[in-house]
C-alpha cells in the first residue's frame, strides 16, 4: 500500500493557491504563521535570503526550492539589510488582488527576482507522526536537482505553467503543488533522522504490516498483543521497536489514526456519528465522542456543523 497518499488523503492535503512576484532590490516580506499549511518558494530568476526562526539564513538561487511544511513564519528578501514588513502589508502597498504578477520596485526586471510562490492546506486538526517530524523547512537546489528527476520535471512544468497564460495552468500548478510536497519530503528523508526512521518504520517488514492493518482495518479491535501477534513478534519486543522507528507508541499510533479517519469521514460523507464511531473501531458513539472530545476540545456532532457552516 501507498502510506503516503493514504496519510496525505486523510489528512487532505490540498494545492489551493499559487502566486507569480516580481521584486526588484531592496525588497523584503514577512510571511506570517499560518496554522494547517504548507509555503513553497520556488526561484526562477534571480537571488533571495530566507529566514526562520533562529536558523541561519538560508541563500536561494535560481532553480532552488524551498517548502515551509508546517507554516511557520518566515522572512525572504533580497539582503539581510531590507526591511522585511508584513505579507498583508506587502499585498495592500502593490494593490495586489490575486490576480497577474505580484509586483515590488520598479527596477530592471532582467536583474529583478522572480519566484512562484505556492500554498497548501491539510485539514484543520490534522495530526500525524510525519507533520511532527518534518523540520521547520526543506530545501531542494538547483544542483541536487538532477538526482531526483521526478521533482525536477514537475517543477520545470511549474515554472512553465507560471508562465503560461492558457486556461487551466493555475489549476495544474496547485495540483502540481501537492506531489512537490510529498516529492520533496521523500527526497528529504536521507537528511533527516526523525523522517528517516518513520519511512524506516513503513519500510520495516514487521512494523510496515502492522501499519498497513491499523490503516486498512482501524475497526478492528486492535490490542499490542494481537498486532505483535499478527507480525509475528513479542510483545516488548514489537511495542520497542514500534516505538523507536514510529516516535509513539503502537496503541497511540492506532488511537490517533483512528480519529483523523474520524475527522476525515465527518468532513467528506454523510455518515452519523454512530456510523463513524462504528467504522473507525469505537465500541459506542459515547466513547467516540469522548475521545474524539478528548483529543480536539470539540464533540464530533459540534467540529461537523462548524465545517458545513464554513462550506
Amino acid at each position: 500500500m501507498d502510506f503516503f497518499d493514504e496519510i496525505f488523503d486523510t489528512l487532505a492535503l490540498k494545492g489551493v493557491l499559487y502566486f507569480r512576484t516580481d521584486f526588484s532590490a531592496p525588497w523584503g516580506v514577512t510571511v506570517p504563521d499560518y496554522q494547517s499549511v504548507a509555503r513553497f518558494h520556488l526561484v526562477v530568476q534571480g537571488q533571495c535570503l530566507f529566514t526562520v526562526g533562529d536558523h541561519p539564513s538560508v541563500p536561494l538561487n535560481a532553480g532552488d526550492l524551498i517548502m515551509i511544511p508546517r507554516g511557520v513564519s518566515h522572512t525572504i528578501s533580497d539582503s539581510e539589510l531590507s526591511q522585511t514588513p508584513p505579507l498583508e502589508q506587502v499585498l495592500n502597498d502593490a494593490q495586489y488582488d490575486g490576480q497577474g504578477v505580484l509586483s515590488i520596485g520598479e527596477g530592471d526586471t532582467k536583474a529583478s527576482t522572480q519566484l512562484v510562490c505556492g500554498h497548501l492546506s491539510f485539514r484543520e486538526l490534522a495530526q500525524h507522526p510525519i507533520l511532527q517530524a518534518m523540520p521547520d523547512y526543506l530545501t531542494l537546489s538547483s544542483s541536487c536537482r538532477a538526482k531526483h528527476p521526478l521533482l525536477d520535471n514537475i517543477l520545470r512544468m511549474i515554472t512553465q505553467r507560471a508562465f503560461s497564460h492558457e486556461i487551466g495552468s493555475a489549476a495544474s500548478i496547485t495540483r502540481l503543488s501537492e506531489i512537490v510536497f510529498i516529492e520533496l519530503l521523500k527526497a528529504s528523508v536521507e537528511n533527516d533522522p526523525q523522517l528517516e526512521a518513520i519511512l524506516s518504520g513503513f519500510q520495516d517488514p514487521k512494523i510496515g504490516k502492522s501499519l498497513q492493518l491499523i490503516h486498512t482495518t482501524p475497526q478492528s479491535p486492535w490490542t499490542v498483543e494481537s498486532l505483535a501477534s499478527e507480525v509475528a513478534m513479542s510483545r516488548s519486543r514489537f511495542s520497542l521497536r514500534f516505538q523507536s522507528l514510529m516516535g509513539t507508541g503502537p496503541m497511540s499510533y492506532l488511537s490517533d489514526w483512528r480519529l483523523q479517519k474520524a475527522l476525515s469521514l465527518l468532513d467528506t460523507s454523510r455518515l452519523t456519528v454512530a456510523q463513524i464511531a462504528s467504522k473507525t473501531g469505537y465500541q459506542s458513539p459515547s466513547a467516540f465522542t469522548r475521545a474524539f472530545s478528548g483529543k480536539f476540545g470539540i464533540a464530533p456532532r459540534i467540529y461537523r456543523q462548524s465545517q458545513d457552516a464554513q462550506h
